[in-house]
């Protein structure tokens, strides 16, 4: 149902650097290139993750109560994931682990205070 979700970032190269070093393990390559932003999938029909400079001009500020989850499928994946997060100077909001019965994953903010999740089902 999602076919892609952006973030806003107020230093590009910045988060373009964060994000391709993030997600190029999982298999993900650059799906939309523009001087506003780039957007990053495992192909151009699947649901992909974007960073943008806002349209309107204005700062990109994080929602709060806003969260993107991206699933993978195993949970040393999240583990992974989530350390290489934390590497690459996001901030931890949660370690990798179990959330509930059958629910793993890994809470961080990007350099931009957007909060991500990875996590597997199973």
């Amino acid at each position: 149902m999602i076919g892609y979700v952006t973030l806003g970032t107020n230093n590009l190269e910045r988060a373009v650097a964060f994000y391709e070093a993030l997600l190029a393990p999982l298999g993900a390559t650059r799906v939309f290139e523009s001087e506003r932003g780039v957007a990053w999938g495992t192909s151009a029909m699947a649901p992909g993750v974007g960073v943008m400079k806002p349209f309107n001009g204005q700062p990109a500020t994080s929602g709060n109560g806003t969260m993107i989850a991206l699933v993978l499928d195993s949970k040393g994946k999240v583990d992974d994931c989530h350390r290489r997060a934390l590497e690459l100077g996001g901030s931890d909001e949660g370690a990798a682990g179990p959330r509930g019965e059958g629910f793993y994953a890994g809470y961080f903010r990007d350099l931009d205070g957007n909060k991500l999740c990875f996590f597997h089902m199973g």
